[in-house]
């Protein structure tokens, strides 16, 4: 955390105070908290260095340049209305992540539906140990807890089923043109706009439970974009109307519900046809990486009903189930 957990918990008190927009003196601010003023300096200078703009004037204090929304417990189960009681959320100032954190949870036997959601995660992760870069208030991340009657092994496709869910969810808030990278990455016109990291865990009986991290980037500050190594976007650069952050939450999570309970049922196949309407990379030529450095290159055919991904190389129909996709030149 920035400058270990007391000062996070002074640089959230200030945050909090300022979040109205308003100005707010350094005085005022250290007297509400009951902090010298230095540490309020430092705050200050916290936020600033985590994305948000602080702006000074003379006479008056200091204030956000924009007002800052909270993840709100009452604002998100007004937003689930009949469907709040399917979750157990925690809203948390920070974690190192939300993932590991209700992975923990999860072996303690926390119950399906526990979701943690953080305004900032210091140890983010992302597919196969990139790290999740985020700012405050700058995307929405959370970790959702979903339990199945089946084996960690019967989970195959599940990270796609949760990308429709996503989808879906942004449609619903008049968010169009998302497109769905295999296995687990959000676009918008080839920038990336989210991502899903699928963890599982096998358990007694053929059980399995699986914590599904989601991040969703909402208003991207520069120096954020400056630091991830690909092409971003955000939802504030496609969208004339950027929802809040707890509608965004809500709208997601009742999408997942109903996504994960069809997937519990029936796995994947019913869901690839709507995937598949998504897919980025239909009929486009591609190099698929692995992790141990080996590629093959083809063309996008699909995905098969448990999510593999179908490429056409010159082997012929290939079924792949691991990989990272990159598009090729020419």
């Amino acid at each position: 955390m920035i400058g270990g957990e007391p000062m996070a918990a002074q640089m959230f008190g200030v945050l909090r105070l300022l979040a109205d927009g308003n100005f707010h003196s350094r005085a005022s601010l250290a007297r509400e908290l009951g902090a010298a003023p230095g540490a309020i300096q430092l705050a200050l200078r916290a936020l600033e260095s985590l994305g948000l703009e602080v702006r000074r004037v003379r006479g008056r204090g200091c204030r956000l340049a924009e007002p800052y929304e909270f993840l709100n417990a009452a604002a998100l189960s007004a937003r689930l209305g009949p469907q709040a009681g399917c979750f157990q959320p925690e809203l948390r100032d920070s974690c190192d992540s939300s993932n590991t954190l209700l992975l923990e949870r999860a072996r303690r036997g926390a119950p399906s539906g526990s979701v943690i959601a953080c305004e900032l995660q210091s140890a983010g992760r992302g597919r196969r140990g990139n790290a999740w870069q985020s700012g405050l208030g700058g995307n929405l991340t959370f970790s959702l807890l979903w339990r199945f009657p089946r084996s960690a092994a019967g989970l195959a496709g599940l990270t796609l089923a949760a990308g429709v869910a996503v989808a879906r969810a942004l449609a619903s808030l008049d968010i169009e043109g998302v497109q769905l990278k295999w296995p687990n990455d959000l676009l918008h016109a080839g920038r990336k706009l989210g991502g899903i990291l699928i963890e599982a865990q096998g358990e007694a009986a053929g059980t399995s439970a699986a914590v599904i991290g989601i991040g969703v980037n909402v208003r991207l500050p520069a120096a954020l974009r400056e630091a991830i190594a690909q092409a971003v976007t955000d939802l504030a650069s496609i969208s004339l109307r950027v929802p809040s952050r707890n509608r965004l939450l809500a709208a997601i999570l009742i999408e997942l519900e109903q996504v994960l309970t069809q997937f519990a049922a029936h796995g994947f196949a019913p869901l690839r046809d709507e995937w598949m309407t998504r897919n980025a990379h239909q009929g486009r030529l591609v190099t698929l990486s692995s992790g141990d450095g080996s590629s093959v290159s083809g063309k996008v055919m699909g995905v098969a009903e448990d999510g593999a991904l179908l490429l056409q190389t010159e082997r012929g129909l290939e079924r792949h189930v691991n990989g990272e996709l990159s598009l090729r030149a020419g």
